[in-house]
């Protein structure tokens, strides 16, 4: 086996083990999810912005494993998807989805190297609302208008666009059979 291929494989069961081992804070409630606001902390995060249907989007998070890899850029934690514009208003074409693997700080000193479509940057802490989408589900939909309903009757407002956190391998093309956490941005509402 080539000293690139172990890179990858290693850094593949790094990942998930990160993965499995993550918290979840908003369990699942008979069956239907439970929704809770949560603060994600500080990060620096790999990315790549990805266009097309969301079942094709393996060889996307291959690749920037492959880049982390040849890097030598360590994933620490779950790979995670920003969805950045509406299948509902948009054909799967043209979806847009930032593909994140959080990394550590001192992979910024690659940023702006890296390509066109993929860089390295940091993110502040900010809180979003969470639920989780349990093994099973195909379809995230109804989680999503549950939650964004609740997000509004909690007292918050959406500031950014939702994201989704794998907690099981990211690359195993079968969306419905993996868990992982939706998460919407959120700020609290104060009338100005």
């Amino acid at each position: 086996m080539s000293k690139s291929r172990m890179s990858l494989l290693l850094l593949l069961v790094i990942v998930l083990m990160v993965a499995g081992t993550a918290a979840i804070s908003a369990k699942s409630v008979g069956g239907k999810p439970a929704f809770a606001i949560r603060k994600v902390e500080e990060q620096v995060v790999l990315y790549t912005i990805y266009r097309g249907s969301y079942d094709k989007t393996g060889p996307a998070v291959g690749k920037l494993f492959a880049l982390a890899g040849r890097k030598r850029i360590t994933p620490r934690g779950p790979v995670s998807y920003v969805y950045l514009n509406s299948p509902k208003l948009v054909s799967s074409q043209h979806w847009l989805t930032e593909i994140r693997i959080p990394v550590g700080k001192e992979a910024l000193k690659l940023s702006g190297t890296l390509g066109e479509m993929t860089d390295v940057k940091a993110l502040p802490a900010f809180d979003v609302a969470v639920a989780v989408k349990p093994q099973g589900q195909a379809d995230p939909g109804p989680i999503y208008e549950r939650l964004f309903t609740w997000i509004y009757k909690a007292g918050y407002v959406h500031i950014e666009d939702p994201r989704e956190s794998f907690l099981s391998n990211a690359m195993a093309g079968n969306y419905a059979q993996m868990k992982s956490e939706i998460m919407v941005p959120v700020s609290k509402f104060t009338k100005d």
